[in-house]
């Protein structure tokens, strides 16, 4: 069975890609598919928002899609960014680079002590028969005061993660994908599907 990955995040479907190959006869981006498709993501939840994704691609392509939406929550922000976490500097509206969001983020942490964090990723896959299937995975940690790494996207430039020295940005893939959200969701949804 092929999948059609609702996204075309190359970070993300790298990502994918890596941990669930040899589960689909083929995985494929939007682009690779021939999709061109943007769903507007105004769910209230990264649940919602990942599982419209993932209707509305099966739904087009009679294919298998596995959609994910994912986010940052700072605690001391009340949870923020959360499912605004790619437009967070842009109010929540226009997509915002990674680093025009880290550079709000850390304007808002100024002054602030508690600066416990955790990524969320949600996945949903949606069968052709309508099956579907919702995992999640985190990874907590801290947001530190500077970027630090040149691996990773978003705001790994910024996450120390529990028990870790280093941020994400200066983790290998094989080692962001061993504690990574986005690879417990992955783990989650492998045990879901078996």
């Amino acid at each position: 069975m092929k999948l059609i990955i609702a996204s075309n995040n190359a970070h993300k479907i790298y990502e994918i890609k890596q941990i669930l190959s040899g589960e689909f006869d083929g995985i494929y981006s939007l682009a690779e598919a021939g999709v061109d498709h943007e769903t507007v993501e105004d769910g209230s939840t990264f649940a919602e928002n990942a599982l419209k994704k993932a209707r509305e691609i099966a739904a087009i392509t009679g294919c298998a899609s596995l959609a994910d939406d994912s986010g940052l929550c700072v605690n001391s922000l009340g949870g923020a960014p959360g499912i605004f976490s790619a437009r967070y500097a842009g109010g929540g509206v226009e997509h915002s680079t990674d680093s025009e969001n880290n550079a709000f983020l850390l304007k808002n942490l100024e002054g602030i002590a508690d600066r416990s964090a955790y990524f969320i990723c949600t996945m949903a896959l949606v069968y052709p028969d309508g099956r579907e299937i919702v995992a999640e995975g985190y990874m907590h940690g801290s947001i530190i005061d500077s970027p630090r790494g040149a691996q990773g996207f978003g705001y790994d430039p910024l996450f120390l993660p529990v028990g870790e020295s280093r941020t994400v940005a200066e983790l290998s893939d094989s080692e962001k994908n061993a504690i990574s959200h986005r690879g417990n969701a992955l783990k989650d949804l492998l045990s879901k599907i078996k």
